[in-house]
């Protein structure tokens, strides 16, 4: 037998090569995934510009809502300057997020846009030009070779099935040598039939090594001209992972802050603001406005005078008031004690006229509403139904005057805000009072 057949080495495993008839694919469906990763990219900016706009719009938000509370609450002097400046941090790195937003969609995705645009053609028929051109490319180039393969897979089957029938016939004639019923004509026609199958297998055999041989000479003008496709794939490839590198630097470049030199100044000018903040100015302050340090024209003996014993009469006439003629009396004050500086004041300094008339008789409302000329008690229960409110936070009532309610809680809103930011209203138990406009909302 000239050869043996192995069924175990005749079974090769398959490889999942470059050079295999058909695995450049792979190389020519990496067009197609540069194009979509474009698109990729894009929505992934996109997608970080609506962040960085959505956050610009917060901090704007927030910074509007307590500026206002900031600006009608107790909170005075250089510390509430300071407070402020936070406010203004949030507006300005608003604007700055804000330019980061438009950066990001006016250049760098416009700039995949383009260049997508530039290097990806499509078709009428579907599909991309480079695509087309890198599939043609590659069947080009391998096609001879795959065709030669082709025949050589042939021989070698063909070789294959040779050696097989001829290690069976060997095996028959084998056989029938030990056995007594085989006659002779029987024997020589399967000697006859060893011989020829050896013929075969020679015949095969040569044919199989005449094809691996045309075979190997084609093969480094295979590997030379399916390099040659690849390389031209290689060189696209690189152009775009290049550029969407240069893309994500850009990116980077926009979202750092941190090297952008008006997000510095932000940070400085904040904290030169609340590091100038003084609180022994803003306690001289209070007490120059709100403390022992305020004016008074202290008694003295003064000699009878008929005017002035008439206007001792009318002061001691306004004492006998109802609580609407204390509250008159509590604007007038508060409006005298604030030709300072600005700053907000609480309840008890806006009211404190009407704690020091608290003692006084009450049971002359009809007195009051003439000193008040005909107005009515600003404590009782107002005909009109007033407008309800809802509260925006928790308030302790400072005062016996103000109202105390939780978030959430609902009243009735009974008059406009004062200059000084309370309102009056009365809470659903039928309790009157005052409390801090900025604290409610209308329902």
């Amino acid at each position: 037998m000239s050869g043996v057949y192995d069924e175990i080495a005749s079974m090769e495993e398959s490889t999942d090569s470059f050079w295999e008839v058909g695995n450049y694919k792979r190389a020519v469906k990496r067009i197609d995934d540069g194009h979509r990763l474009c698109n990729d990219l894009m929505s992934c900016v996109q997608e970080r510009a609506k962040m960085e706009k959505a956050y610009a719009q917060q901090l704007t938000d927030w910074s509007k809502r307590w500026r206002q509370l900031i600006d009608k609450g107790p909170q005075y002097g250089t510390v509430e300057r300071a407070w402020a400046a936070v406010m203004t941090e949030a507006e300005k790195v608003s604007d700055l997020h804000q330019d980061v937003k438009n950066a990001l969609v006016n250049d760098d995705i416009e700039k995949v846009k383009n260049w997508q645009k530039d290097s990806y053609h499509k078709q009428m028929m579907g599909g991309f030009k480079e695509t087309k051109e890198a599939e043609e490319g590659f069947k080009k180039a391998q096609k001879p070779w795959a065709k030669k393969l082709k025949e050589l897979e042939a021989a070698k089957k063909s070789y294959h099935l040779a050696c097989k029938e001829e290690k069976l016939a060997s095996t028959r004639e084998a056989n029938s040598k030990a056995e007594c019923n085989v006659t002779a004509e029987q024997q020589k026609r399967m000697t006859e039939k060893v011989d020829k199958c050896k013929q075969d297998s020679l015949k095969a055999k040569e044919k199989y090594e005449k094809a691996l041989d045309e075979l190997s000479k084609m093969t480094p003008q295979y590997m030379e001209s399916m390099g040659t496709v690849f390389d031209q794939c290689q060189q696209f490839e690189e152009k775009r992972l290049s550029f969407l590198r240069e893309v994500l630097l850009d990116v980077k470049r926009h979202l750092n802050l941190t090297q952008t030199q008006s997000y510095s100044t932000v940070y400085r000018d904040l904290e030169r603001t609340i590091t100038s903040a003084s609180p022994q100015e803003d306690l001289q302050w209070f007490s120059s406005n709100h403390g022992p340090a305020m004016h008074m024209n202290w008694p003295q003996f003064e000699e009878y005078n008929p005017e002035l014993s008439h206007m001792i009469s009318k002061r001691e006439k306004l004492k006998k008031g109802s609580d609407g003629v204390m509250l008159t009396y509590a604007t007038s004050t508060a409006e005298n004690t604030h030709s300072g500086d600005r700053a907000s004041v609480s309840s008890s300094e806006k009211q404190q006229a009407s704690t020091e008339w608290s003692d006084e008789d009450h049971s002359a409302p009809t007195s009051a509403n003439d000193t008040n000329g005909g107005g009515p008690n600003p404590f009782e229960e107002d005909s009109v139904k007033g407008v309800r409110v809802r509260a925006l936070y928790d308030y302790d009532g400072q005062e016996q005057d103000e109202l105390t309610f939780k978030s959430g809680e609902e009243l009735t809103k009974l008059e406009d805000e004062d200059e000084q930011g309370w309102c009056k209203g009365r809470l659903d138990t039928g309790q009157l009072g005052l409390y801090p406009a900025n604290y409610v909302e209308p329902v």
